[in-house]
């Protein structure tokens, strides 16, 4: 079995702040994080490895989530930028063999909507919660998807289960 952790980047500062690529996080963005990452550090959730954009917010999201993780792989992915669900799901299914000890059996995907959120639309098909994710996914929310596969390469469209979703107002 394979669990994905979607993870939409916390709420960043205003566009008008600069370029985009470079928007670090406002302060309600590093405060909602709190409650995400002390979920992130459960068990069940620890990833192998987060598979992260590199704008300046995802990079401070992934650094304020990884407080509660220990020796977490992390690979800064360029094609996370901006990217369409499409271009995502490449980017997951080339997951096998990332991790030198073995397998990636839990990825982390730190990125931004609306391309997150069409993912986690894209792949969940049943689960508790679903109704609620459908309608999006909120600065930091999690989608925690499991698909009954033994690589990365074979995960599809609507055969993955929403195990769990977590907003920063749910994980309090």
């Amino acid at each position: 079995m394979k669990r994905l952790i979607l993870l939409r980047h916390a709420k960043a500062a205003p566009k008008d702040a600069g370029e985009d690529f470079d928007r670090v996080l406002a302060p309600t963005g590093r405060s909602e994080m709190a409650p995400i990452a002390r979920r992130l550090g459960t068990e069940d959730l620890r990833p192998d490895i987060a598979l992260v954009s590199p704008s300046a917010r995802t990079r401070e999201t992934w650094n304020l989530a990884q407080g509660s993780l220990h020796d977490v792989a992390v690979s800064f992915e360029d094609r996370i930028y901006e990217a369409p669900a499409e271009q995502l799901l490449a980017v997951l299914r080339e997951a096998d063999g990332v991790v030198a000890d073995g397998p990636a059996e839990r990825v982390l995907l730190v990125g931004h909507n609306p391309g997150i959120s069409e993912l986690a639309h894209v792949l969940a098909g049943t689960g508790e919660g679903l109704d609620r994710l459908l309608r999006g996914m909120p600065t930091a929310a999690l989608a925690v998807i499991d698909f009954d596969v033994e690589a990365w390469r074979e995960i599809r469209p609507g055969e993955g289960r929403l195990a769990d979703f977590v907003t920063p107002a749910t994980a309090r």
